[in-house]
């Protein structure tokens, strides 16, 4: 049969088990968005502005342990997506960007639309490819999705021109193998092992497939083992907790809260992730967080099997060790206005089974983790990147990925509002997302960095950039209007009233929870 390039490269998408497609296109890419017809095993999922766009597929991959496909309008598109991108990039999520170019005989014109997308694109640190001739897209479509689950997971980028897009002449292509993991030699394994006997104090930090149950659960009967202390990224991809697992905690986001967590330790084994480090610079502050004098020890490369690696060692000095489960324990339910500290019990005491959250509760959500050790057993995705914006998209990208699964949105009122338009896909799709907006009115994380960076104002013009009131936001209202039903809730008892309601009933929903700041 005679195809165009985008029936190629939709087919060879299909082929390769890629069967979503996040999207906001534009006229170059309109031959694509025909094809999507074509081939009805793709579901094409409209997002009303790109960092929705890219959010989606960073959470849809997530939770499907394998790349979606996002559309994005030329150079632009894929600028205005690059936020949520960037947090892909940071998370090692495979995903395939699939942007739009005008065609290859339009670009000497300069049309006003050109621009370098090689450019933006090489920003992500990827893979980038254009394709050049109808005949290539399949075969380029096959190395994109192949270099997306490259271990440990990247962006991709294929470049489409539209007349390579238009132009007949296509052929898909079968799909191509990606790199595993590679395996951790042994005598790193045996090496670690001596490092943990050596009597002095060591910390794991695992990161990566090691915050899933097999690497987790090696980390406990390891640390059960030897008195090592173990932690977790500050920021997983995702990480699985609740009742049944190993409860471990997370390194801070704050260099006070890590030096305390890492105080007295002289060896830092890091598995699946890198030695932490500052988000930010302070003046008179150590950007390096690692103790000092302390030394640094990889068991395992982010390209690595951390998870075998993890079970080797712990097979090599916790042998006949089991490890430590979380009990299946829930906060009682709290009356009263609603506080920093509250919520958070509500959120514990209520969780659904099998429950995915996406968090980006920031500030307000400090003593979620605590509050949630003991609910049934859930996951949690976090802000990879640091780049706000994500958590709504991000919901709406797993809410695709697991549709038989409920899932949570914890979100500040600052970073919501990035992509908010992310409720709309929600209605749309009628996605099983309840967000819950922690409304503080203020930008708490900033007013916190304000005094820790020595800026300490108690000016109107640096407080007038911190705060979200006059006017106030009305959640409420911004999610009807994007079509999800929302309530209102400033006491405990509303906010588990309103929760309970919202998990039960299908569809998306909305909670703005009238909570002060922290700060």
């Amino acid at each position: 049969m005679t195809m165009n390039g985008a029936q190629s490269l939709v087919r060879t998408l299909v082929d390769a088990d890629v069967d979503v497609c996040f999207t906001n296109p534009g006229t170059s890419e309109m031959h694509f968005v025909a094809a999507l017809d074509d081939v009805p095993q793709i579901r094409g999922v409209l997002g009303l502005s790109e960092g929705v766009v890219t959010g989606a597929a960073d959470g849809y991959a997530r939770v499907a342990d394998k790349p979606a496909a996002t559309l994005l309008h030329l150079g632009p598109g894929l600028a205005n997506g690059l936020a949520n991108l960037h947090n892909a990039r940071r998370g090692h999520t495979p995903v395939v960007n699939i942007i739009g170019d005008h065609a290859t005989y339009h670009k000497e014109l300069d049309a006003p639309l050109e621009s370098d997308i090689e450019a933006l694109a090489g920003s992500l640190n990827g893979w980038v490819r254009r394709s050049s001739s109808t005949a290539e897209v399949g075969a380029d479509t096959a190395a994109a999705v192949a270099a997306a689950q490259d271990a440990p997971g990247q962006v991709a980028t294929l470049i489409l021109p539209a007349d390579v897009s238009w132009g007949e002449g296509g052929t898909p292509v079968a799909p191509k193998a990606s790199r595993s993991p590679r395996q951790v030699d042994s005598d790193t394994v045996k090496g670690i092992a001596e490092v943990l006997r050596g009597g002095e104090p060591v910390a794991l930090l695992v990161g990566g497939a090691a915050c899933r149950e097999a690497g987790l659960r090696a980390l406990s009967r390891i640390a059960k083992a030897t008195g090592a202390k173990p932690f977790a990224e500050t920021f997983p991809s995702r990480i699985e907790r609740g009742a049944g697992l190993p409860n471990i905690e997370r390194l801070g986001y704050l260099a006070e809260q890590v030096a305390y967590q890492l105080d007295g330790v002289r060896h830092l084994v890091v598995v699946g992730t890198r030695a932490p480090v500052s988000f930010f610079a302070y003046p008179g502050k150590a950007g390096d967080l690692v103790p000092e004098g302390a030394h640094v020890h990889t068991l395992a490369e982010l390209g690595d099997d951390v998870v075998a690696a993890l079970e080797e060692l712990a097979d090599e000095v916790a042998a006949d060790v089991e490890p430590d489960l979380a009990p299946a324990q829930r906060p009682e339910l709290p009356s009263g206005d609603l506080t920093p500290q509250n919520w958070a019990q509500v959120i514990g005491a209520l969780l659904p089974e099998n429950a995915i959250i996406s968090d980006e509760a920031n500030t307000s959500g400090l003593l979620v983790p605590m509050a949630t050790a003991g609910a049934p057993r859930h996951d949690v995705l976090t802000l990879t990147g640091g780049a706000i914006g994500q958590g709504m998209p991000v919901a709406t990208g797993a809410a695709i990925a697991a549709e038989d699964r409920p899932v949570i949105n914890l979100e500040s009122d600052g970073s919501a509002l990035y992509t908010i338009q992310s409720l709309w896909t929600q209605a749309r799709e009628d996605l099983n997302v309840t967000t819950v907006v922690l409304n503080n009115r203020a930008y708490a994380i900033l007013r916190m960095e304000l005094q820790r960076v020595g800026a300490e104002s108690s000016g109107p013009k640096a407080n007038g950039l911190l705060d979200l009131s006059t006017p106030d936001l009305d959640f409420v209202r911004m999610s009807e209007g994007f079509g999800v039903p929302a309530t209102r809730a400033r006491t405990a008892e509303e906010l588990a009233e309103q929760f309970r309601r919202a998990v039960s009933e299908p569809g998306p929903h909305l909670i703005e929870a009238m909570v002060p700041p922290l700060l």
